[in-house]
């Protein structure tokens, strides 16, 4: 804390899981200081994970929200703050006496982050989900998977991490810039659905235009298209082949040691089988470490897939500090990068609870308020 862009932004944090973390997390990459504010007993979670680097570069401090002294605790530390971000259903903040009223009838310069599954208001607003509902509501699962096979889930990337933490940092940050000429917070309503059919918007036109008008996995950036696909090398891992441009294309048959006069012609989709079978049965007779080696000096866009432990060893990734390791845990370093006020190595996630009374004391708290917030159960740490 205390470098990069943000550097000076005052963050609170109500805990949740996966997209409002990320979104505070970049925030905390960037220098912002985020304040974690956590149950003041521990609950169980399934997705719940020790050192997660998605708890990482921020404090963290245990209130006890469902208290009236907890809530006034948080809506004191928001009197400093600059953005409060919260991941809950529709009403459950309002309920805590944490909503956007509430917290701007102390500070009306905070932004208030929202992110929910589904928005803030709509039928499903109050319905339960997970990313894979979100994304299939969009219309961004449907297209994704192989031909006469089910969709597939792309991890949950598109809606917990995509479509929702980094739309709402995004929109945690135009709604500071607006602060600065209104000199106002406002509430930043953030939903995985919007936020997955934001990112589609590529697809949807390309389908509107009648360019992407075949069944999933029969498209040119599907998997449909044999140039841009992955193939099996000869020790069982994978290559990525993305030649779809020209230039490209030769570079690719070129590095394959292929004669293009006696490949089928590229744009005739039913030629794509023979072409896709051509081109695997060449790259199955080295191994994929050698065709990066042979494609690596090229515009062949040949490339090899890493699994997510061999990705922090590749020399393109480590000449480029895209992973940094955090308590003996490679994990992917902020990002983008500024070359006037660089980022800092994250810091290791701290152990539950454990600044609570630092930054309380920050409030004006002596030792012995805290000791009797302690004794009753409002604070932990």
């Amino acid at each position: 804390m205390g470098a990069g862009p943000l550097n000076g932004l005052r963050v609170i944090e109500l805990v949740g899981l996966a997209p409002a973390p990320f979104a505070c997390t970049m925030l905390a990459d960037l220098g912002a200081d985020v304040v974690r504010v956590d149950r003041a007993k521990p609950a169980a979670d399934v997705l719940a994970v020790p050192g997660d680097p998605l708890t990482r570069s921020r404090r963290w401090i245990g209130v006890d929200t469902k208290s009236a002294e907890g809530t006034e605790l948080v809506l004191k530390l928001c009197e400093s703050a600059d953005v409060l971000v919260e991941g809950f259903r529709p009403g459950v903040a309002e309920r805590m006496g944490l909503g956007p009223e509430q917290v701007h009838a102390r500070n009306r310069r905070v932004v208030y982050g929202r992110i929910t599954g589904w928005g803030q208001d709509g039928p499903l607003a109050p319905r339960a989900g997970h990313d894979i509902n979100y994304i299939g509501l969009a219309g961004a699962l449907e297209p994704i998977g192989r031909s006469g096979e089910p969709p597939v889930p792309p991890l949950n990337l598109l809606g917990d991490f995509a479509g929702g933490g980094l739309m709402l940092a995004m929109g945690i940050l135009a709604a500071l810039h607006e602060r600065t000429a209104s000199g106002r917070g406002q509430v930043v309503d953030a939903s995985m659905v919007d936020g997955a059919a934001l990112l589609a918007t590529q697809m949807f036109g390309m389908r509107s235009l009648g360019l992407w008008s075949n069944p999933r996995g029969e498209n040119m950036l599907d998997g449909g298209a044999p140039f841009y696909d992955t193939y099996q090398a000869s020790d069982g891992k994978y290559v990525a082949v993305g030649a779809i441009e020209e230039r490209f294309w030769a570079e690719l048959i070129r590095v394959l040691e292929l004669d293009p006069e006696e490949l089928p012609n590229r744009y005739d989709r039913t030629q794509w089988p023979r072409l896709r079978a051509t081109i695997g049965e060449v790259i199955a007779t080295r191994t994929r470490d050698e065709w990066a080696g042979l494609a690596g000096d090229t515009d062949a866009c040949l490339t090899p897939v890493l699994s997510p432990e061999e990705a922090p060893e590749h020399p393109h990734n480590v000449a480029r500090r895209t992973f940094v390791e955090v308590a003996g845990m490679p994990q992917p370093a902020p990002a983008p990068k500024f070359d006037r006020t660089p980022t800092e190595r994250p810091e290791a996630p701290h152990d539950a609870r454990s600044d609570t009374t630092e930054v309380l004391a920050e409030l004006g708290l002596s030792e012995e308020d805290l000791e009797k917030l302690r004794a009753a159960g409002t604070i932990s740490g």
